[in-house]
């Protein structure tokens, strides 16, 4: 078994990097890789990336409810029309990540999500046309799943021209890993087999 591939307690084998908590482990078995083409959910996890950055994430898993409540549930349309009042009230809520970068961060890339779906009809028809075609990583690397790809830089690149921040291709590649549009659960991995049928049988939003 490869050094990365772990078999927890309940007889299953994983990747490493959730380790035995619960709430990591549930994350990973049942979201991490999982195609998503819902866009509020698409618009949550982008900005949920974003306010990881320099943190863990565990650290935002745990606050997840909390950042759904204080951004009404990510719907974008709502979130777009927040102002100073709503800036404050987020400043002050100790149950999500109380950083003024990325709370504003949000509200504007709420802005340009809308202006997104006008343009292309959907964020999932926008962020689905730029999957890759093959694995974009370095196999002679140490580690063998990559934090930044040439997709992730376009990504990125792409977002900051239309104005949205907060969107390295770091957090991007982390956003394509999270919303299933690469599968980066290693070989040997039993949701990374369970991922890969879900995404052969997705149909790809156009």
């Amino acid at each position: 078994m490869s050094e990365w591939i772990r078999q927890g307690d309940d007889g299953i084998t994983r990747c490493w990097w959730p380790g035995a908590d619960d709430d990591y482990v549930a994350y990973h078995d049942h979201e991490w890789g999982r195609p998503v083409v819902d866009d509020i959910r698409l618009f949550e996890k982008v900005c949920l990336e974003g306010f990881q950055a320099g943190l863990s994430w565990l650290t935002i898993l745990r606050k997840r409810d909390n950042f759904r409540a204080a951004f009404e549930g990510f719907d974008f349309k709502k979130v777009a029309k927040f102002g100073e009042t709503d800036v404050e009230r987020l400043l002050g809520d100790a149950g999500i990540v109380r950083h003024q970068g990325k709370i504003r961060s949000t509200i504007n890339n709420a802005g340009r999500a809308i202006e997104l779906v006008e343009e292309a009809g959907s964020l999932a028809a926008w962020f689905w046309s730029w999957e890759p075609d093959e694995f974009e990583g370095d196999p002679e690397g140490d580690w063998p799943v990559p934090s930044i790809t040439p997709t992730s830089k376009a990504i990125a690149k792409a977002l900051k021209k239309k104005g949205w921040t907060f969107v390295g291709p770091t957090t991007v590649y982390a956003f394509m890993q999270a919303m299933g549009m690469v599968n980066d659960h290693l070989r040997g991995c039993a949701a990374g087999e369970e991922c890969e049928r879900e995404r052969s049988a997705l149909s790809r939003p156009r």
